[in-house]
């Protein structure tokens, strides 16, 4: 069974799709993740702030940081060997490595956006 690794750079949360200005890019790997681990697929994501630790236990990837400095994060492992540095992979990508369908990995689309506004006036 295929076991891939994300070793993503230090985020605010562990899938760093918060706050008012989400990047797409997260908000697409973060989708195809969690639909990969429903469907029982061996797949994690390991985030610099919160998961230290996991760091330390992968010896290429801290080699790799070393190497090349924080700039090669996202650092992504495939059954143990790197395949890719300084970015995701797409959801082809991941379909392929887990005999998966890729329109499955896609994030929803009809998801609602809210817009906040910080221009509220207050009276006493």
């Amino acid at each position: 069974m295929t076991k891939v690794r994300i070793y993503d750079p230090a985020m605010c949360c562990d899938t760093g799709v918060c706050g008012p200005g989400t990047d797409p890019e997260l908000v697409r790997i973060a989708a195809a993740v969690e639909r990969l681990q429903q469907q029982g697929y061996d797949i994690e994501r390991y985030n610099l702030s919160n998961q230290p630790e996991q760091f330390a236990a992968a010896k290429d990837v801290t080699e790799r940081i070393t190497t090349d400095g924080i700039e090669a994060l996202p650092i992504v492992l495939k059954d143990g060997a790197i395949v890719l540095t300084a970015g995701y992979p797409d959801v082809e990508q991941l379909a392929d490595w887990f005999d998966a369908k890729a329109e499955e990995l896609q994030p929803e689309r009809n998801v609602p956006t809210v817009e906040l506004s910080f221009n509220t006036r207050y009276s006493k």
